[in-house]
């Protein structure tokens, strides 16, 4: 947006400063012009070698007031112009730093020194705004290459069974068809989790009670097959448990969750349990399933997108597009809840949620 020329700050200061000076002097001139000047007699011709006059005082007072006044005119606008630089020189730091970032550059920081008045202030939260963006960014970029990257692999299996039935016509086209309909399943799935991802993260969705029992039970009964299948023993417990937010995005939520904990188990024998409780400031969802034993440098990566618990790969039916638990996170923000993820010593996670409470 284009402005106007006009005065910078810095003349602005100073010409204020200039003329707070004067103003200062005229009205100390007043000052004794009205209670002491006008007490004196009023006698251009008077004894002047025997008692001072009013005409005498002011022949003599005018001229120095006149060279006083002139002083202060030039210190002040001297004075006011190192001070105003002094003032506004965190000010040009800062507006450096900005105009730095707007140019692509995130990591350079203004650590202003000094003590913690207003300016100082001010520069911590620009150079806090800086950190967080650079973080988003760089969130965003792993994401954005992660997301390409997933997107290209059915892609590229889609095409290479393409040109194996246009090559081979007598190759058996129901394997082809079967093949095809997998990877484009696993595609659409994957975009499907980029656009519920997108919709939390953007708060996109009317809020309403929720009882988070409910929701537990009906994504519960949902995969109760499926934890049957790989002999996992499915458990729910707890109490009501009242929040407010989407019913849509929180039973994709704790479908995530559970399908993790099914997934993502012993082979067989293994156990995953459902927790809801209902504390006086939030309403808690705790997953907690058996498992193989997680590095503790892992954990905190599962949240991640495109991250796995186990190997990179799966080739099951429930493998999943490896946002599962990134899904759970943004869902969890736009709720203004916190996710903790925590290891078992025997093996598995513990995942704890805890969303704001609602009458």
């Amino acid at each position: 947006m284009t402005r106007r020329p006009g005065l910078s700050a810095r003349l602005k200061l100073t010409i204020s400063y200039a003329g707070f000076l004067l103003l200062a002097g005229a009205l100390l001139l007043a000052v004794v012009w009205v209670f002491l000047l006008r007490y004196v007699p009023d006698s251009p011709r008077g004894l002047l070698g025997v008692a001072p006059n009013r005409y005498l005082l002011v022949r003599v007072f005018a001229p120095a007031g006149a060279t006083a006044f002139a002083f202060l005119l030039v210190f002040g606008l001297l004075g006011g112009w190192v001070l105003a630089g002094r003032m506004l020189a965190p000010l040009t730091r800062i507006a450096d730093a900005a105009r730095m970032a707007s140019n692509g550059s995130l990591s350079h920081r203004i650590h202003m020194e000094g003590p913690k008045d207003e300016l100082r202030e001010l520069s911590d939260a620009f150079d806090t705004m800086l950190e967080q963006l650079q973080s988003h960014l760089g969130e965003q970029q792993r994401f954005a290459a992660n997301a390409s990257h997933e997107l290209r692999t059915p892609l590229a299996i889609s095409q290479t069974l393409l040109d194996v039935a246009r090559n081979d016509p007598t190759r058996d086209q129901g394997e082809l068809i079967e093949r095809l309909h997998t990877v484009n399943t696993r595609a659409i799935d994957l975009t499907e989790a980029l656009l519920l991802l997108t919709r939390a993260d953007r708060r996109s969705f009317t809020r309403e009670p929720i009882d988070l029992s409910l929701i537990a039970e009906e994504a519960t009964e949902t995969l109760l097959p499926l934890a049957e299948q790989r002999q996992i023993t499915l458990n729910v417990t707890g109490e009501k448990a009242q929040t407010a937010g989407s019913a849509a995005l929180l039973l994709r939520m704790v479908t995530n969750l559970v399908q993790n904990a099914i997934v993502h188990n012993l082979p067989a024998g293994g156990t995953v349990t459902v927790h809801i409780e209902s504390q006086p400031d939030a309403s808690v969802l705790r997953v907690e399933n058996t498992g193989h034993r997680l590095p503790p440098e892992l954990v905190p990566t599962l949240a991640e997108p495109f991250q796995r618990g186990t190997t990179r790969i799966r080739t099951d039916e429930h493998a999943g597009v490896g946002l599962g638990l990134a899904i759970v996170h943004s869902i969890v923000r736009a709720h203004d809840g916190t996710l903790n993820l925590t290891p078992r010593p025997t093996g598995g996670l513990l995942v704890t949620i805890r969303l704001p409470a609602t009458p």
